[in-house]
């Protein structure tokens, strides 16, 4: 099984013809979509659910399948996007399915915490064939993880809290998502160093746009 690695939170699963993306945001390139039909989305927010490119793709006849808690398609209306809203599939937590072959769980529930309570939107978050993408949040499942991918910025993180949900989560492996907020070489370091140290697993960063075998 192939993981790909896009910019910012949107990652790629792909096994012989199967294929899956979660998580594609404003950021997320083109071929990203690339033979595509299912979608998991996490939550709401533009940087993980870019309605203006799914109404694209759904205006040129193409088929989609979105999966994402049914927040989703109260947002896609606020977009003016009706397409995008009827072709999301609502699941909730505690949903397992399969979605062209792959086993998927849903686990969460909530965005994690920037301020005063805020953002008060739904996450849920996704574990595919063991590998983990927990949207916006630091829950730790009750199911195995082999592959974790662990967020690594934005107005909700803190480093102690990344390193803590590894740990507690304990897969075989990290890769970071949730990266366009440090996009800097100096960034990029100081998180690596931090979680190849103190992580206690085997940590890699996929090259953008490039793949790990899991």
């Amino acid at each position: 099984m192939l993981l790909t690695k896009y910019t910012h939170a949107c990652v790629r699963v792909d096994d012989g013809d199967r294929r899956l993306l979660l998580d594609p945001g404003i950021w997320t390139e083109p071929e990203a979509y690339d033979g595509v039909t299912d979608i998991l989305v996490t939550h709401e927010h533009a940087d993980h659910f870019a309605v203006e490119q799914l109404a694209a793709l759904l205006a040129s006849s193409r088929e989609l399948r979105i999966y994402g808690d049914e927040s989703l398609r109260a947002a896609a209306a606020e977009e003016n996007a009706p397409a995008v809203a009827e072709a999301i599939q609502p699941v909730a937590v505690g949903d397992t399915f399969t979605v062209d072959g792959f086993a998927v769980t849903v686990v969460g529930g909530k965005h994690a915490e920037t301020y005063d309570g805020l953002p008060r939107c739904r996450n849920v978050g996704f574990i595919v064939d063991g590998v983990y993408h927990p949207g916006d949040s630091f829950f730790v499942p009750a199911e195995p993880v082999t592959t974790l991918l662990v967020p690594s910025s934005g107005p909700w993180f803190k480093l102690r809290e990344a390193l803590d949900f590894t740990r507690a989560v304990a897969p075989d492996r990290a890769a970071p998502i949730h990266d366009r907020m440090a996009s800097s070489d100096f960034g990029y370091d100081n998180f690596d160093g931090w979680m190849t140290e103190k992580s206690q697993t085997a940590y890699e960063r996929i090259p953008l746009g490039g793949s790990i075998t899991v």
